[in-house]
């Protein structure tokens, strides 16, 4: 089972945060539609959601690995 924790953004330096923004919009299956948008732009709309609550990022500590979640599933997540 799952063990996860919520991660501040706040507490990360500014170059990790930007590392971890740039694997997730790099992992597979994150490119659709006709045109392809730049890697600095999904980048800032990550961010921009960090800011704003919408997105959080989460980390098990079972698996040792993180992940992007909305809101409510982030709430459900640190939940159980």
């Amino acid at each position: 089972m799952a063990n996860f924790i919520a991660v501040p953004m706040a507490q990360l330096a500014d170059t990790t945060l930007n590392a971890l923004l740039e694997e997730f919009v790099s992992r597979d299956g994150t490119d659709y539609g006709e045109t392809e948008t730049p890697l600095d732009q999904k980048v800032a709309g990550l961010r921009s959601r960090l800011d704003s609550g919408e997105i959080q990022i989460l980390y098990d500590t079972d698996s040792e690995q993180w992940d992007i979640v909305d809101r409510e599933s982030a709430h459900r997540l640190l939940q159980d």
